[in-house]
Parts: structure tokens; sequence; C-alpha cells
């Protein structure tokens, strides 16, 4: 699998995108991750990359020129499944959406800063718009690092118990259940006797039973999906 992402400060993805799992994953193979400098195609002797918002609204606004012109040169080289632009007005990331984006083979992430993108670039460019939250930050790039993640450790590799990423919270539209290590008792505080028993099947029971409370009083709107 192959992600680009496109910037305007690359210097923020440096950390996220090189360590644990997705560092792993880069280093294994598994997936290669390209973060691309817009300021490449900026415009001007100073490489512009925003200008003033056209009806005077207070901030600056990417222009369509320089990612117009990065797309472009992405494109001329291999086809894109996805490019998907992190929006606060974007369908909201959900699980499903990170377990399909992690079929695909080639995507390219799109991170405003400053105000936002000139509309061009959604209306022509931008495939599909994924927010991570009602919320706003300073740019994509800390969304797009998210997205990344959360796409990578679910490729087939990525995590060293492959089982792992199936018990995660919202695969199965649940919270996953509480889980426990050494030592079984510390300082009173005692580990579940079930996940003592040895036994799978009441383990399971158990763990089936916690989710579905867990979600019944943690995140109700939950079931309402499920049931």
């Amino acid at each position: 699998m192959r992600i680009d992402i496109l910037t305007v400060v690359p210097e923020l993805l440096d950390s996220p995108l090189a360590h644990s799992i997705v560092g792993r994953a880069r280093r294994k193979g598994l997936v290669e991750i390209n973060v691309h400098d817009l300021r490449k195609y900026g415009i001007g002797p100073r490489k512009n990359v925003d200008d003033y918002s056209y009806g005077g609204d207070a901030g600056m606004v990417m222009m369509v020129e320089p990612v117009d012109m990065m797309i472009r040169e992405l494109k001329a080289e291999r086809d894109y499944d996805e490019i998907i632009y992190m929006s606060p007005d974007g369908e909201r990331l959900t699980q499903a959406i990170s377990n399909e984006l992690s079929l695909k083979e080639n995507i390219i992430l799109l991170c405003g800063h400053y105000k936002g993108i000139d509309q061009r670039i959604r209306e022509h460019l931008v495939t599909r718009e994924i927010s991570v939250g009602d919320y706003v930050v300073s740019g994509g790039e800390i969304p797009a690092a998210l997205l990344a993640d959360s796409i990578v450790r679910l490729i087939p590799g990525a995590l060293s118990d492959e089982t792992s990423a199936l018990s995660d919270s919202f695969q199965d539209g649940l919270l996953s259940p509480p889980v426990y290590t050494r030592p079984a008792d510390y300082n009173g505080w005692k580990v579940p006797d079930v996940l003592l028993s040895g036994n799978p099947k009441l383990i399971r029971a158990w763990q089936d039973e916690q989710a579905l409370e867990r979600t019944k009083r943690l995140r109700p709107e939950l079931l309402i999906k499920i049931f």
C-alpha cells in the first residue's frame, strides 16, 4: 500500500509516522508513506501556497494551483483509489472506513491549513472528505496522521498478533471489554477470576457481556446502529 500526504508543514508528520506500529510497517515494506511539501509548487519567489480570500473574509486560503500541480505529478506515476481531504465537515471517521481504506492500493491525503482550501480543489480534485471529529484544529496534518495510523495497523503483518485488531473497539460495533495483565493481585486490586480460569468459552462469554455493558454505559448511541 502507498499513502501520499500533501501538506504545507511536513515537519508535523515526521514523528507520528516514524515510530511504533506505523514506523515498523514502513520499515518492513508493508506500506510506503511519502510526505510532500506543497511549497514545491508554491507561487513566486517566496513559494506562496496561500492567498487572501475573495469576499474579504478573515484568514488565508490555500491556493488551487500548488495542490493541482502536486496531484498531477503523482497521478502521472500511478492511479489513486482515493484523494482524501481532511476536513471538519467531511464524513466522520469510523472503524468501518479505516477497514475499507486499508484494502486500497494507493491513496492521497490532503492536509488543509490556514482558513481552508480553495473550493475548486474540493469540487474537481478531491474524491472524498473525512473528519476526525466535530472540532477544528490548526491543520490537517494531525488528522492525516491519525487516519494513516488507523489504516496501517490493519494491514496484514503490521501487528505482531494479527488477531489483535479483530478485538479492537468498534470492529463489531461495540467497545472493547476491560483488559488486565500481571500481577493477578496488586494491593488487593484483583483480576476477575474468570480470566484466570483457563476456560476459553467462559472467558469469551464474559468478554462479550462486558463489551455490551460498557457500550450501553459509555456509548449507548452505538447500539442503535446495531439493533
